[in-house]
């Protein structure tokens, strides 16, 4: 892929100063907390375990990929159904091996792609694939950060509404008017501003900060030493499968970052490295008590709107993850920022990412006059955001395939088999 150097203002392998490598670390740790500890807590496990597991899992991640890839690994909705539904049977071994088999999934994957190389991904993904994949990346996650942005409790309240109105203006005018290094953080500045906004909203409790002690260390629920070993093959069964979905989600993201960067991480340091990464921090999650763990959309939105691509920045994200994990009240404090402010920020985080797919269509000039390209997009974009999600089994043992998953796999079986133009175009 051409390197197309967009104005970058830290590009991978940049390390910033250090007083702005804090702040760009922070902003992308504020960025991914939402949704890290939102997992857990829907699920029953431990928020301060997933949030140590996606710091480490997020470096593991980084060493296996050999600090090219800048990319972190948190909390994945993806699981949430069977892992509610294991919750509830076998409680947290059965979680815990259902996550280690997922981490086996993406390592043996991983062998596979090393085994007989990446050419045949250029041919599966070109333009006209990749655009609409990752419009319906972006778009898919817009009705979570619209929710979050209206409602209390899962009942509509205008306080919530107007605080993520005004984050989302309060970041649009920190990105459009401020420079140099308070530059490079408007997303960080944007949800101080509209935490701020939101105590005066009266949205914000203090109570559990105030209750948080300084130090916690997180009740790790170690599968091999508090449970005895054993095998759940219907965990396996139940979770397994699912390694599928996010991987062709980690083909999306990864088209991004390479659009973003002007890279091709499919060839260098290979999808190989980048699926074992992945691989690798899911099981190092399930050995600690954590949920399987995937690349974010939010940190990707934030490098695109702060052209700053580092991979030292991550770095610094996942260690202030880990040193959290640990400090009580900071934990507390940034749990207690309510999701109005979150979905404020969303809106414009996951609207980058959406525009990202629309700039390659466009500078790739794909003609949509050609029948062919409008097919594909068409049909991709519709389900992907409508989220026409496919659903087998029934009762604790759901297998659920979301619409970006099936999106991507529909592009591809599309572009494959469609012929170059239709019987009315020869």
């Amino acid at each position: 892929m051409e390197q197309l150097q967009r104005d970058v203002v830290l590009d991978v392998d940049d390390r910033p100063s250090l007083g702005q490598w804090i702040g760009l670390s922070l902003q992308h740790m504020f960025s991914m907390f939402g949704s890290t500890v939102l997992v857990p807590l829907l699920v029953g496990l431990n928020p301060g375990i997933a949030l140590f597991s996606s710091g480490v899992g997020t470096l593991l991640h980084i060493m296996i990929t050999k600090r090219k890839i800048p990319a972190y690994m948190g909390s994945s909705f993806a699981f949430i159904v069977p892992m509610i539904a294991l919750m509830k049977t076998t409680g947290y071994p059965g979680v815990a091996v259902g996550v280690l088999s997922v981490g086996v999934i993406y390592m043996i994957v991983a062998a596979i792609v090393g085994a007989i190389g990446t050419d045949w991904i250029e041919k599966m993904l070109p333009p006209v694939v990749v655009g609409p994949i990752i419009m319906v990346i972006g778009l898919s996650l817009a009705g979570s950060a619209a929710q979050s942005a209206t409602l209390l409790n899962g009942k509509y309240d205008l306080r919530v509404f107007a605080v993520a109105m005004i984050t989302l203006g309060f970041t649009i005018l920190f990105n459009m008017t401020l420079r140099g290094f308070i530059g490079l953080i408007p997303i960080l500045l944007g949800i101080v501003a509209g935490y701020i906004t939101a105590v005066g909203f009266g949205l914000v409790d203090f109570t559990p900060v105030m209750q948080a002690p300084w130090f916690a260390l997180p009740a790790f629920d170690v599968p091999f030493v508090n449970y005895r070993p054993r095998m759940d093959w219907g965990a396996v069964i139940v979770m397994a499968p699912l390694a599928m979905v996010t991987i062709s989600e980690h083909l999306g993201h990864l088209m991004v970052l390479n659009e973003l960067t002007g890279r091709d991480f499919m060839k260098n340091p290979g999808l190989h490295r980048t699926l074992a990464g992945d691989g690798a921090a899911s099981i190092f999650a399930g050995l600690v008590g954590g949920p399987s763990v995937t690349s974010y959309g939010e940190n990707i939105g934030v490098m695109a709107i702060t052209r700053v691509h580092s991979v030292y920045v991550l770095i610094g994200a996942a260690s202030f993850a880990v040193v959290f994990s640990f400090v009580g009240k900071l934990s507390a404090l940034i749990q207690s920022i309510p999701g109005a402010v979150i979905g404020g920020v969303s809106f414009l985080l996951f609207g980058v990412i959406a525009t990202s797919g629309l700039r390659i269509l466009v500078e790739r000039r794909v003609n949509f006059d050609r029948k062919r390209n409008m097919m594909i997009a068409s049909s991709v974009m519709v389900i992907g955001i409508g989220d026409a999600f496919l659903q087998i089994g029934s009762g604790d043992h759901i297998v659920q395939f979301s619409g970006v998953a099936i999106a991507t796999v529909l592009a591809i079986v599309l572009n494959l088999i469609l012929p170059e133009k239709a019987a009315s175009e020869r």
